[in-house]
This record gives structure tokens, sequence and C-alpha cells, in this order.
């Protein structure tokens, strides 16, 4: 049997698999589906068909005086989070990277907890943290918590870069006769930025995404998008709701896409380099 011709098992195999790709491909774009026409819906319910086409829920987010300002205070908490997460995290998986103790495994597993601990136990044990230093009801706890959060994906993503980063290249800087900062932002950076800016869209996207912590640590003046959201369905269900979910899988596409765009182009450079 030559190695372009396959049997019928391997056949029908294949046509499982892809079956099986398509299928949780189509679970997991359902909801999608359903939500962003409903945001051009000329109609006041979540009812199919639609009545017609309309623009008048984007326009109520744009003016409202709760969604506007709710979505100003998410990327403000987000930027702040994601830049904080990034230079911590980063930090810490070179350290891991470089580190050779017995203990290292364990240090992992506790930088990463939060991914684990459900995010409900976080939110109660930073608001009994941090009640007595008054860092509840404002940004500030609210950006510490966020980062917490976020840092565990900077880690992950820059040690699974580092792990195809050559060691050599730092030691060959140190003979030309940079110093380690100097190695860092011109030799190492440029090589795992890839996984320094997956982890940043991550962070941020973590902080973003959140409601269970603004909800216990947020006063009135750090409402979310998602605890606007999170409130809107509680308290007066409308279909500005789902504008506010399209803009969200909008800006979430936007930021994964440009993710990939810069993972190709630094393969690009490096195959050109090769």
């Amino acid at each position: 049997m030559t190695g372009g011709t396959r049997t019928v098992g391997q056949r029908l195999a294949a046509m499982l698999h892809a079956a099986v790709a398509y299928a949780v491909l189509a679970f997991l774009v359902a909801p999608i589906a359903v939500v962003v026409p409903l945001s051009f819906s000329a109609g006041s319910f979540f009812h199919y068909p639609l009545p017609g086409f309309s623009l008048r829920w984007y326009e109520d987010f744009f003016t409202s005086p709760f969604w506007l300002p709710a979505l100003k205070n998410s990327l403000f908490l987000g930027s702040i989070a994601a830049t904080l997460a990034t230079m911590l995290g980063t930090a810490a998986a070179i350290g891991l990277w470089r580190a050779r103790f017995p203990l290292r495994g364990l240090v992992l597993a506790v930088l990463i907890s939060p991914i684990v601990v459900p995010v409900v136990i976080v939110a109660v044990g930073a608001y009994f943290a941090f009640a007595p230093l008054r860092l509840t009801d404002g940004f500030t706890g609210l950006i510490l918590v966020h980062t917490a959060l976020g840092a565990p994906f900077v880690v992950i993503t820059v040690l699974a870069t580092l792990s195809s980063f050559d060691r050599d290249l730092l030691r060959a800087a140190s003979v030309c006769g940079a110093n380690p900062l100097t190695a860092y932002f011109r030799v190492m950076l440029p090589t795992i930025l890839p996984g320094v800016v997956s982890g940043a869209v991550f962070a941020f996207a973590t902080s973003f995404d959140e409601v269970v912590v603004v909800l216990l640590m947020g006063g009135p003046e750090q409402r979310t998008l998602p605890r606007q959201m999170f409130a809107g369905i509680n308290d007066n269900i409308s279909l500005t709701i789902t504008a506010a979910a399209t803009l969200l899988i909008a800006f979430s596409t936007l930021l994964m896409t440009s993710v990939a765009l810069l993972r190709r182009r630094v393969a690009t450079g490096r195959r050109r380099a090769v």
C-alpha cells in the first residue's frame, strides 16, 4: 500500500473525525448565530422571524447613559489589568524558565491556580482581604483582582513560547557585550512577542468579560459592561443586550485575528531569516 492511498476504514475514520469537528463547531457558533440577527431586529422581543431590520438597538447602546459608561469602564479596567498582568506574567514565566529549583512545579501551580479556582471563591476571598484596606467600591481593588485573574494566561502562553527559545542566543548576546536588559529587549522579546501578545489578549478578555468580582467588589461608579448586561437581564430585558453582545463578539474576533496575524508575520520572518 502506497503512502497516498487509504483503506476504507481510514476514510471512514477521517469522515467521522470531520463530522465531529463540524458538529462541535456548529454547537459553539449556534448561540452567536442566534444573538447577532436579533441585534438588528425592528421589534422589541426575542423572537423569530424578525419583524424587520433596524439599528435602533445600536443607537440605544451608544446614546444610553448606562451602556456607554459601562463600556468605558470595561475598557479602562481591562486595559490596566491586562498591562499589569502582561508585565508580571512575562517576568514570572521568564523566571520559571531560567530557574531550576525543586519546588518549581509547585510555584507554577500556585501562579496558574486562579484559572482552576472558581471565580466566586476568588471574589469572596479578595473581598474579605481588601475590605479592611478599603480597596472595595473602587477601581484599585478591581484592577488588582483582575490582574491576578489574567496573569496565569500570560504565564502559560509565554512559557509555551519559551519552550522553543534557544538559550544560546542570550549567551551570544552576552558575549557581544549586551547586558541582560538589552539582551531581553533586543533578542528575547522579539522572539517571544507572539506569546506575550496572546497572553495580553487573554488577560484583557478575562477582565473584560468578568462579572462576579465586579458584582461583589464594585460600586455604582464601577459598573462594567458585563455587569450592565447582567442587570439588564434581571431588571428590564431589552434587545440592547443583543447589540452589546454583538459588539463584544466583533471585538473578540478582532483581537484574536490580530494575534493570528502577528503570529503569522513572526513565523514568516523566521522562515526568511533561515
